[in-house]
């Protein structure tokens, strides 16, 4: 690991302060850290968010559900508030790495990073979430711009993250069985606005499948999910899975989604 500077603001406004030169801000640490122990990230200076508890905690109000920026994956999915109001995103924290990734992560730092094959842009994507930050509102569908890129600017901080509750909505992936990431993860939701479906995993970012949103708006069935031919075309291969692989899971996925969304 490289050398830094280390500091541990106490307000939203003072953790802006300290962006200057070469700076991350640093959530949970859960990718973060593992990067520059491996020194394939450096910084000249990391900003701890961990002490700034307005960045903390989850406000459930009528037809929307918003988790501030620092609040644990773990957090979320014990939240008794979530499970009631939007039990599929409860089930997709409850699911993401093990309970020591659930007890340190964090849903801004999660967002903030990116991976294709994280759970929580899926939900993001699937939900149609506002992505909230120090200095505006971002579209969920605006959010996610490419391999570990958003639409954050420099020193921007995600300070929450609000999410419509849906009419009905279920999250499944494929994981691989070490890493606990998405091989293929698809988050469905049936919304006042039409149907959504958030694919993550199967490509270099978290993307919407229009052609299964397509079925799924004529027939919100487990059938016309699974009857959708997705293309690989720009889809991930690696010693995992292949491009074709991924294109048929994503349907299957896609088809048990539905499922559980109408278990509901």
């Amino acid at each position: 690991m490289y050398t830094f500077d280390y500091q541990r603001p106490a307000s939203t406004a003072a953790a802006a302060a300290a962006f200057q030169g070469e700076t991350r801000y640093l959530a949970g640490g859960q990718s973060l850290v593992q990067a520059m122990k491996l020194r394939l990230s450096s910084s000249e200076r990391l900003v701890d968010l961990g002490g700034i508890a307005e960045l903390k905690g989850i406000t459930v109000e009528p037809g929307k559900v918003t988790i501030g920026a620092m609040t644990t994956h773990a957090a979320v999915a014990n939240s008794a508030e979530v499970r009631k109001a939007l039990p599929a995103l409860a089930e997709l924290t409850g699911g993401i790495g093990d309970p020591a990734v659930r007890n340190m992560g964090t849903i801004g730092g999660s967002i903030a990073n990116a991976d294709p094959a994280a759970c929580y842009p899926a939900a993001v994507l699937g939900l149609g979430a506002t992505v909230i930050t120090n200095q505006r509102q971002i579209p969920g569908d605006g959010f996610f711009t490419g391999l570990y890129e958003t639409a954050l600017k420099p020193g921007e901080l995600i300070t929450a993250v609000s999410f419509p509750v849906p009419q009905r909505a279920a999250y499944i992936k494929y994981k691989q069985p070490a890493s606990r990431f998405a091989l293929v993860g698809v988050f469905v939701a049936q919304t006042a606005g039409g149907v959504r479906v958030a694919v993550t995993g199967a490509a270099g970012s978290v993307f919407r499948c229009q052609p299964i949103e397509a079925a799924l708006a004529k027939s919100f069935t487990p059938e016309a999910a699974k009857a959708v031919k997705v293309s690989a075309d720009g889809l991930n291969a690696d010693l995992h899975a292949s491009a074709a692989y991924r294109a048929a899971m994503i349907s299957v996925m896609a088809s048990r989604a539905v499922v559980a969304a109408l278990a509901r």
